[in-house]
Formats: C-alpha cells, sequence, structure tokens
C-alpha cells in the first residue's frame, strides 16, 4: 500500500514574509529641483515683493529685510534724527527748567502769566523726544517714517500757533521771526525724509 504524500505546511514566519511589500524608494525632493521650485512658489518666496527685495525665506518675507534698508537709507538721514532728538530735549528740558527765559527768548520780552502750560510743553517735548532717540537706533521704515510724519506735523502746528500768537498781539519781533522760518525749514527737511524713506527702489 502506497504511503500517500503530504506536503509540509508552510510556517507562519514564511507566510509574513511573502505578504510583505516591497521597500518604498524615497524621493529626494530636496535635491529635486523640479520640486524645490513648486514648494518655493507655494510659500511665496523667491520672487521680488513690492519694495523690490528677493527674500530668500518666509520668515524674512514676513518679518523684513533690515540690512538692505540700511544700505539703501537716505543720505544725512541719521544726523537729521541725531539734530531732531538733541533739539526736542534741549528745548523740553528748558521748558521744565527755565520757562521763563524760554518764553521770553520766544516772544521777545512778552510777560509769562503762568509758567504750568509752558512746563506741560516741556514734558509733552521730553516725550517726544524719547522716541526720537529710539528711532534712531532702528532700521525699520515704518516707525522712522511716522517719526519724521510726527516731527512734521510738530512743527508746522507750532508755526501755526505762533502765527496766530503774533496776530493777536500785533507783535513782530525778530528772534520770532526768525524761529517761524526754521521751522517751516524743519517741516520741509522732515518731509523730504519721509518721502525719501517711503520711496521703493528702482528695479533694474
Amino acid at each position: 500500500m502506497a504511503e500517500a504524500s503530504v506536503s509540509p505546511c508552510p510556517s507562519a514566519e514564511d507566510n509574513m514574509a511573502a505578504k510583505q511589500p516591497p521597500p518604498l524608494m524615497k524621493k529626494h525632493s530636496q535635491t529635486d529641483l523640479v520640486s524645490r521650485l513648486k514648494t518655493r512658489k507655494i510659500l511665496g518666496v523667491g520672487g521680488e515683493d513690492d519694495d523690490g527685495e528677493v527674500h530668500r525665506s518666509k520668515i524674512s518675507q514676513v518679518l523684513g529685510n533690515e540690512i538692505k534698508f540700511a544700505v539703501r537709507e537716505p543720505l544725512g538721514l541719521r544726523v537729521w534724527q541725531f539734530l531732531s532728538a538733541m533739539l526736542f530735549s534741549s528745548v523740553a528740558i528748558m521748558a521744565l527748567a527755565l520757562p521763563d527765559q524760554l518764553y521770553d527768548a520766544v516772544f521777545d520780552g512778552a510777560e509769562v502769566t503762568s509758567k504750568t502750560p509752558i512746563r506741560l510743553y516741556g514734558g509733552a517735548l521730553l516725550s517726544i523726544s524719547l522716541i526720537m532717540w529710539n528711532a534712531l537706533y532702528t532700521a525699520e521704515k515704518v516707525i522712522i517714517r511716522w517719526t519724521l510724519l510726527t516731527e512734521a506735523c510738530y512743527f508746522g502746528v507750532q508755526s501755526l500757533v505762533v502765527t496766530a500768537t503774533l496776530a493777536e498781539t500785533g507783535l513782530m519781533p525778530l528772534g520770532t521771526l526768525l524761529l517761524l522760518a526754521s521751522r517751516l525749514l524743519f517741516v520741509i527737511v522732515s518731509i523730504y525724509y519721509y518721502y525719501q524713506v517711503g520711496r521703493k527702489p528702482k528695479k533694474v
């Protein structure tokens, strides 16, 4: 009687090995030029923005590039910021410490009725001067432009107030006229730098 041949049953390890899928091929996207260009296009980097700057990363696009602005800042801007901060600080200290002398220098011998408004004026100037000093050490366009605009508005309003006061008193002292002329000059210079800082660079 012939013996029936029995085939050996496959083990569990053989079944798992048979069902194991082939290893996946990893795609090196960092070395793939097309993939890198698609990624940069999706992120919105690599092209020029409204200011003509080419950003290498999303971080520089959001935060801005201070180094490039430092190269293109207008000639004499830092000197003007320093002079403005010194002017505001000196007038503020004089208004706080010597209100009589400041009023006499502006209105040429007019009598001071109250020192409190002059000291309040000095306190306001001192606050503005702190902003001026901080703007001197920054490279942010927005902060510098707002500081210059604040300066131009201040000198413009001061010129109007002094002119109205002279019209009421009917006096035209030489010192006050020189003060008005200097204030108008300060307005022009501040507006000039305000425009220069906000200018977009020419595209080559």
